[in-house]
């Protein structure tokens, strides 16, 4: 005891060295709080973890590998080298007496979810008044517009540790996407809507996947729902880029527009036929537990359209275009109510395949995570709490769906390609192995290879096929960025021209890989794999039935030169 108490106590000189060089320095106000930040760590390590002021009186442990923050634990993130960012609440979460998440009422109406465009003056102006009311509230009220955001900050830069374990904890690139965004916007919905009186008050969704809704919505360029920090040029009527890469820019709306649909069709249906390739790689607690590998709609559009937003003046394309500031703008809940959407949707149109059954793993079903709801009570909530949105009790507005039928078309009529794919089998006779070795390949050029399929699919009819057999996937895998900047490649088969793969508007094109800055901690930087649904494709491409096929990787930005890669192969997914 002696020992630890003497470690401690030359830990506690070090930092009043620290301090006193930082002041005779004139360090700043946020320095000061990092400084805090140490002096947390400092002691942490000198008299052990301060324990929180509540327990789980469920028996948290009873799920072995669920993930949950250890309250105790919020410390200043590192979003890229030259910025540091402390979104930890004034009072640390782990000090207040939390409660279990309780449904609503289920005689209470459901609220509505509309799309922006078609909000009328009426819902405008309540919008506006709750959400300026909650930019009025001070910091310390967790209702207050910034908390909101620094929710978002917290759980996605890694600023919590996992519960048990000194691993950080992300909600990004992984099976915990979406759920935990649900939560989120759950729990900003009704505190809006207590602002301003109204139980029925609900959040509008960005409806970008449809023509009349794919410029940034009018009300959000006005007034308190008005970001200083968005790309101007992509002002209306622009219309979005879902597959935005930044390399791009000055396509006409009705270019973009075929783009869009041809993204959405990739993203939601043909790429993403199964429940692991649409939500993502399964994250669980502890050192054997983490993984990265985000599933298709979390890639493009959700990661595209957030950097498409955000200003090309600042370096992180703040604030939609980085993980710690998105929320920050209002028109992020807008975005983030129609991914949800997406995902109610992709249920509704995948849901009838056997294999697309909803996750019952209880590791996934009993991660947990807290935020405050609209009486400023913390609130323990569960994945298993928020799968069914009736008993949230809140709904969607039906609206089209064009991209279900915009399947894309090859870019050269198969059988032609096929001959012009035998040529280069002669004209490259010497292939590098689809295993890129133990140091990978770096991505600074297009990498073209062929990729062996290990078996061949039996000659069944379209239609078993389509509802018993196993989808064929791509895997581009041991992608590790020797950076955390923005990097977005495209992966394309049997493309004959890769000048002319421009997007996503040809069948050759199976998906994109996207990543948004948002730690650097060493820790939270593991390699990551990037799976792709290709049995449509390969149909499509008449391609089903032979034996080899040509992967290219096209990088789509000067940053892919500090990416490598290990290999690409197949796997079969049920």
């Amino acid at each position: 005891m002696e020992g630890r108490w003497g470690f401690g106590v030359t830990l506690a000189l070090i930092m009043a060295t620290v301090v006193l060089f930082c002041l005779s320095m004139r360090v700043s106000e946020d320095q000061y709080a990092f400084l805090g930040d140490i002096k947390n760590m400092i002691l942490g390590i000198s008299v052990g973890e301060i324990p929180p002021q509540h327990h789980d009186v469920d028996g948290e442990k009873k799920t072995k590998n669920a993930l949950s923050p250890n309250l105790t634990t919020c410390h200043v993130s590192f979003p890229r080298p030259d910025l540091y960012v402390d979104c930890c609440p004034p009072k640390p979460e782990s000090e207040e007496t939390f409660i279990d998440f309780h449904f609503p009422d289920p005689s209470s109406p459901l609220r509505l979810r509309r799309p922006v465009h078609l909000a009328d003056g009426d819902y405008i102006a309540k919008y506006i008044k709750a959400v300026s009311i909650m930019k009025s509230l001070p910091y310390d009220d967790p209702r207050s517009f910034r908390r909101q955001a620094d929710v978002h900050c917290i759980y996605c830069t890694g600023a919590y540790n996992q519960k048990y374990s000194d691993l950080p904890l992300n909600v990004h690139r992984s099976w915990l996407f979406f759920p935990w965004h649900r939560m989120m916007i759950y729990f900003h919905e009704r505190i809006l809507g207590s602002l301003i009186g109204d139980d029925n008050f609900a959040l509008l969704f960005w409806n970008w996947d449809n023509p009349a809704g794919m410029v940034i919505p009018e009300m959000f360029m006005n007034g308190p729902l008005v970001d200083s920090e968005r790309e101007i040029s992509h002002f209306p009527p622009k219309f979005v880029d879902l597959n935005y890469d930044s390399l791009v820019e000055g396509r006409g709306n009705d270019e973009q527009l075929k783009m869009n649909m041809a993204t959405m069709y990739t993203q939601m249906v043909s790429g993403a036929k199964t429940t692991k390739l649409f939500m993502g790689c399964s994250y669980k607690a502890g050192e054997g537990g983490g993984c990265d590998g985000p599933g298709t709609v979390e890639s493009a559009p959700h990661n595209t359209v957030h950097y498409w937003v955000g200003s090309g003046l600042n370096p992180g394309r703040e604030n939609m275009g980085s993980f710690y500031s998105a929320a920050r703008d209002p028109i992020f809940y807008a975005h983030h109510g129609n991914l949800d959407r997406m995902w109610e949707v992709w249920r509704r149109i995948h849901g009838d395949r056997p294999y697309n059954s909803d996750i019952i793993d209880p590791d996934w079903l009993d991660s947990y995570f807290f935020f405050h709801d609209e009486k400023r009570q913390l609130v323990r909530i569960r994945i298993r709490d928020v799968l069914n949105i009736t008993n949230l009790r809140y709904t969607y507005e039906e609206v089209p769906l064009p991209w279900l039928t915009a399947r894309p078309q090859p870019s050269v009529p198969p059988k032609i390609a096929r001959e012009l794919l035998k040529l280069r089998d002669l004209d490259e006779p010497f292939l590098r192995s689809a295993d890129f070795g133990p140091h990978g390949r770096t991505l600074d050029t297009t990498i073209r290879v062929k990729v062996h399929r290990p078996k061949m699919h039996n000659k069944i009819s379209k239609k078993q096929k389509d509802y018993f057999q196993e989808e064929e996937v791509l895997v581009v895998y041991g992608i590790e960025l020797k950076e955390e900047k923005y990097v977005k490649f495209d992966v394309y088969v049997n493309a004959v021209d890769e000048t002319l793969m421009v997007g996503p508007v040809f069948r050759e094109f199976a998906g994109t890989f996207v990543n948004i800055p948002h730690s650097i901690r060493p820790v939270m930087r593991r390699k990551s794999n990037l799976r792709l649904g290709i049995s449509e494709l390969l149909q499509d491409l008449e391609a089903d039935e032979d034996e080899s096929i040509w992967v290219s990787l096209i990088p789509r930005g000067e940053d892919c030169m500090h990416v490598s890669i290990d290999g690409v192969r197949i796997e079969y997914m049920h």
